[in-house]
């Protein structure tokens, strides 16, 4: 018993004793004892009552509850946050409400308090956020509008063996398309797109980083593979340099695909891309999503209208455009001279268009690349990295 409580209760004894005596006056009491007359009354009443233990404190504790949640759905509740660890009461709630829609769920604040006193809340350190200072406005994105790709950060198997999980999802519906353990090389990486076009369909763009295989410093900061997301009719979008907040919905994706897959890693690879598979089923089927009115992406999601072609042919360029081939090496040959565009573009077609001064631009498909200018040196143009909302403009100056 803590000692405040203790003096407090032979303060209460000692003064009912005072008033037994007959030497005080109730006002000199309860002046005596710093307490209000009424309080007296209060004591003096529950000692004449008989209880044994009158002077103790008495519980504030409401007896009952008129809107104690039900203890039936309170084990619905906590055994639906046993199925999903990894959900929060908003989620958890979303989950029941597709599973029994005319059930009277409580509120995710009731269930927040649920998950804590049956001890399955870990207490989470908040981090003061920065002041925001507003941001470019984001257009509406409809669905295969655009996808992401990204590598989620490489890491080791309990054998030893190294993963690079190549994740796509769909910008709006937040769907994910794929997560496959490939090596983040042109060679592999090209071939899993194409599984996902011939399954999915294509989509308007894709937006990625501008790290290989995707991006390059060279013209444009076209690959092979942008230049083949080019010839398909897929524009490639870069984000910002060291700009992950530019690719936010897929970075949050990824936290959430580390943290139910990696901690700790499988034993081999094959396990662990047995647990990507797993994982990308919850997170399509079973996972409710805020942004989605707390559906999951596969309520939100349908396959793109955009077949993948059987045959991928060469860009059409007006005709105030010269057609060059750029060679194996990289160049381009232009008024005599060999004139280097980037190997990346190596076999393709590309299409050059006089303007002002004697200058020449250079551009693959709709994607400038660079310019010519009257010594015939080729200077590169970096790619357009507007964040989503931005208007795209290349200056050309």
């Amino acid at each position: 018993m803590a000692f405040r409580e203790t003096c407090a209760m032979e303060e209460r004894i000692a003064m009912l004793r005072d008033y037994d005596s007959g030497a005080f006056s109730v006002r000199e009491l309860s002046a005596r004892y710093g307490i209000s007359r009424e309080t007296f009354y209060v004591w003096r009443g529950r000692r004449a009552s008989g209880e044994a233990g009158w002077f103790l404190d008495r519980s504030h504790a409401v007896k009952s509850c008129a809107f104690r949640t039900e203890a039936e759905l309170v084990e619905r509740i906590v055994a639906m946050r046993r199925r999903f660890a990894h959900f929060g009461p908003k989620k958890i709630r979303a989950r029941l409400f597709l599973d029994a829609p005319g059930e009277a769920w409580p509120a995710a604040s009731t269930i927040g308090d649920i998950l804590k006193r049956e001890g399955l809340v870990e207490p989470v350190r908040r981090r003061r956020r920065p002041i925001e200072q507003g941001r470019p406005a984001r257009e509406p994105l409809a669905v295969n509008s655009e996808w992401c790709v990204d590598f989620k950060g490489w890491f080791r198997t309990r054998e030893g063996q190294r993963v690079d999980p190549l994740t796509v999802t769909d910008n709006a519906s937040r769907y994910l398309l794929g997560v496959r353990i490939v090596r983040p090389t042109h060679e592999e990486v090209k071939p899993d797109l194409e599984r996902l076009f011939h399954e999915f369909g294509l989509p308007e763009s894709m937006r990625s980083d501008n790290g290989t295989p995707f991006g390059s410093g060279g013209a444009g900061g076209l690959s092979r593979l942008s230049v083949w997301l080019l010839k398909l009719g897929v524009e490639p979008r870069f984000g910002r340099p060291a700009s992950p907040q530019d690719n936010g919905r897929h970075e949050r994706m990824h936290r959430t695909l580390k943290a139910q897959t990696t901690r700790p890693a499988a034993a081999t690879a094959a396990e662990q891309q047995e647990r990507f598979d797993d994982f990308r089923r919850h997170f399509n089927e079973e996972r409710p999503h805020e942004a989605l009115d707390q559906r999951p992406p596969a309520k939100a999601w349908s396959p793109s209208v955009r077949p993948m072609p059987t045959k991928v042919d060469d860009p059409w360029y007006d005709a105030d455009h010269e057609v060059r081939r750029v060679r194996p090496n990289g160049e381009i040959k232009w008024r005599g001279e060999h004139v280097f565009i980037g190997e990346a573009l190596a076999g393709e077609m590309v299409g050059v268009a006089e303007r002002d001064a004697g200058e020449y631009l250079v551009r693959f498909s709709h994607h400038d690349l660079g310019l010519i200018d009257p010594e015939k040196t080729f200077h590169r143009f970096a790619p357009p990295r507007a964040w989503r909302g931005e208007t795209v403009e290349t200056k050309q100056e």
